[in-house]
């Protein structure tokens, strides 16, 4: 089969390489590079299957500037909510092309590890079944795929898991122990949970590969930016710093402005989210954690 994988960044050059096991894979980005199968960006928009990794605080813009739908099936590989409109990724591209074309990747996967052909389990998620099936039979010997109809499921867990990514991140940087983390990851993982039930997505992805998975893998290493801007914050490093020493995006900062205004708009009780949004702002990290445990 012949994949175009949009997004040459660590993330989309990790899925390049696993697709490579059974298709014919090309990878396209905003800005040429002198990569492996690169084609221009035009070019590959016209192949049938695309894996897309641009980041959600810029997915907009992009589909805007480039893309028109005629018949292209889309897996949709980053995750985030737009902080500019607390729009979810699947309601952005439903402006652009049908549902019933469009899948969603969740679970735990960090790239460097995919890079390696090191084993895990990810899930497509999509309201066209026979889709994720056919998305699912692409990956290779080592990656272990599931099929999922909740796509809202997977796409709160998949941006929230950043946000309590970057408090536990903040956790780890003020030297607060492992039962601390503990604690703070598991309520994490309910305040998602809370959170999906307003957009009626469904618990079984909460306690999954797509919610407890990627939250247990995202908020435990420094192999993950989210995690490593929490630790930033905690030095007393601003945002701003931060990004810039990172070089890449860190999707849960983004998303933590997006909770924020979600949560006045719907009156959503978001205790975590809402301490992460107020130390990006500049709160002392020290005492947000005391009004987290106040609460």
């Amino acid at each position: 089969m012949k994949i175009g994988v949009i997004g040459a960044g660590k993330w989309g050059s990790a899925l390049s390489f696993a697709l490579e096991e059974k298709n014919d894979v090309f990878i396209s980005s905003r800005t040429p590079r002198e990569i492996k199968n690169f084609i221009p960006m035009q070019e590959i928009l016209q192949l049938e299957y695309l894996v897309i990794t641009i980041p959600a605080q810029e997915i907009s813009q992009w589909l805007k500037e480039n893309f028109l739908f005629s018949g292209q099936k889309i897996l949709v590989a980053s995750k985030g909510i737009e902080a500019s409109s607390g729009k979810f990724l699947n309601e952005i591209y439903s402006e652009y092309l049908p549902e019933e074309n469009v899948c969603f990747l969740s679970g735990p996967s960090f790239a460097t590890e995919v890079m390696q052909s090191l084993p895990t389990a990810l899930v497509i998620n999509s309201k066209n079944e026979e889709l994720s099936a056919q998305f699912a039979s692409f990956f290779p010997s080592f990656i272990k795929t599931y099929t999922s109809t909740d796509v809202m499921g997977a796409e709160v867990a998949g941006a929230y898991k950043n946000v309590i990514a970057i408090a536990a991140g903040i956790c780890e940087g003020l030297s607060l122990g492992k039962n601390a983390a503990a604690s703070l990851i598991s309520r994490g993982l309910v305040e998602m949970q809370r959170f999906g039930h307003n957009y009626g997505a469904r618990d079984e992805s909460f306690i999954g590969l797509s919610g407890a998975g990627d939250l247990f893998l995202t908020a435990s290493s420094t192999m993950s930016r989210n995690f490593r801007v929490g630790l930033g914050l905690a030095n007393g490093k601003s945002k701003e710093q931060i990004i810039k020493e990172l070089g890449e995006v860190a999707e849960g900062v983004g998303t933590a402005y997006a909770l924020h205004v979600i949560a006045k708009e719907k009156k959503i009780y978001l205790p975590i989210a809402t301490e992460v949004y107020n130390i990006l702002e500049g709160k002392n990290p020290k005492a947000s954690l005391r009004d987290l445990l106040s609460r």
